[in-house]
């Protein structure tokens, strides 16, 4: 071995380095969910259910069932919103569903929420629901109630609160997945309603 192979490499002036490129910025458009949405929807959907106790589902959904739940709210009328990268890639969507059945809830839904797991931790799941607060009080609904587990779901509790949900009640121990009990926190926002419901209960 050369005797200058044992010096210390002489590291290049910052301002002749090759500098890395640059990061794409995180741009999206959140936008009403389409039917062609339904394949990601899908994706970011099933990782939770195969990955995370955010949802007690414990087998994957099909795309049969996504679509009649597409079809079911666009009857509704309910908000269904996307957020959609500039490439086309769906990094996220939010929801409304019926509270219940009767027609006495028709002011009331609950909402659902998810991102896929590269859009996290930057700040889209607060647009997408404000998004969601802002087209369901257009809607007409007056109460939106978030259900959230009580365990590996703290960013989504802490979410809520930022947009004026409050705990109403806990349940404990009424799921069981991967092999432990979950319970569910139980969380409630008022709206201002703008106009009566579109939708119907029978």
């Amino acid at each position: 071995m050369l005797p200058e192979e044992y010096q210390k490499r002489r590291r290049l002036p910052k301002h002749l380095r090759r500098q890395p490129a640059p990061e794409h910025p995180f741009a999206y458009e959140i936008r009403r969910a389409e039917k062609r949405d339904i394949p990601d929807i899908r994706e970011i959907y099933n990782y939770y259910v195969t990955n995370s106790v955010v949802t007690f589902d414990e087998k994957k959904w099909t795309y049969r069932q996504w679509l009649e739940k597409f079809e079911h709210l666009a009857k509704l009328g309910l908000p269904f919103l996307v957020a959609e990268s500039p490439t086309g890639q769906i990094l996220g969507y939010a929801l409304i569903s019926p509270w219940s059945g009767k027609s006495s809830y028709r002011y009331t839904a609950e909402n659902s929420i998810y991102l896929g797991p590269g859009a996290v931790g930057k700040g889209l799941g607060g647009a997408l629901l404000e998004a969601l607060i802002r087209a369901s009080e257009e809607f007409g609904l007056t109460q939106i109630v978030a259900v959230i587990s009580d365990k590996g779901a703290d960013g989504s509790i802490a979410l809520h609160e930022k947009y004026g949900f409050e705990e109403v009640g806990r349940m404990g121990r009424v799921g069981f997945k991967f092999g432990r009990w979950l319970g569910v926190v139980y969380m409630q926002k008022q709206l201002k309603r703008r106009r009566k419901p579109l939708f119907r209960r029978r």
